[in-house]
């Protein structure tokens, strides 16, 4: 499980720099646009660094995440005010009287009751990611979510944050010194061409940006 880990966070972090960003444009636009735009950038930067190359909040919409678990709860105690914590103060209608249509034309036939339930799961899941500024592309079947938010909710449950902060503090610790000693590395040839040149700014960018990004959530202000 702990390779599992490691590889999971080192996959984000390529993806991160190599696949999706352009170096050289990344440090030039943050040049550009104002420091609150950066900060911004920087949190969601690590965020997805952490979790995975999805959606942050993705795990919500799975059938093993809290909004449907709570959900089903409502459901079957045909208490809404269960789900209402997930969606905006403006959607509270739709989803009350969504809820209610549900339990009204819940019947003995298990078919129609599933089809019922599915839409209202729909609902409430499409609303509560509305609400993050994310799409929502369909329920998701039992272990969809990534390890680490499943350590997050698991953390959650157990009340125990101990192992949440030793994973994340090994596995990006191993990636910062991995970072670091190419860096290292390359710095002792970099003034040798002009491509060992770029070798080196590329993979300083990299270890540097990952460092500000850190420093951002630690230090900076944001909210959810």
């Amino acid at each position: 499980m702990k390779i599992y880990y490691k590889r999971i966070v080192r996959q984000q972090l390529k993806s991160i720099t190599i696949k999706t960003l352009n170096i050289m444009k990344l440090k030039k636009r943050l040049s550009q646009i104002s420091f609150s735009k950066a900060k911004m950038f920087a949190f969601t930067l690590f965020a997805i660094i952490l979790l995975s190359t999805q959606s942050a909040f993705a795990h919500c919409d799975s059938y093993d995440g809290p909004v449907i678990k709570d959900a089903l709860k409502a459901l079957e105690q045909q208490n809404v005010e269960l789900v209402l914590k997930w969606v905006e103060p403006k959607y509270d209608e739709i989803i009350t009287d969504k809820f209610n249509q549900t339990l009204k034309l819940k019947g003995n036939d298990e078919e129609v009751n599933k089809i019922l339930e599915t839409h209202f799961l729909e609902t409430l899941v499409r609303l509560h990611r509305e609400g993050e500024g994310a799409t929502f592309t369909g329920l998701k079947p039992v272990n969809s979510m990534t390890p680490m938010v499943e350590m997050a909710d698991n953390s959650l449950e157990k009340n125990d944050i101990d192992h949440v902060v030793k994973a994340v503090n090994s596995h990006l610790g191993e990636v910062l010194k991995e970072r670091f000693a190419k860096a290292m590395e390359l710095s002792k040839t970099k003034d040798n061409s002009v491509e060992q040149g770029r070798a080196y700014v590329e993979a300083y960018v990299e270890y540097t940006h990952t460092l500000e990004a850190l420093e951002q959530i630690l230090h900076g202000s944001h909210s959810h």
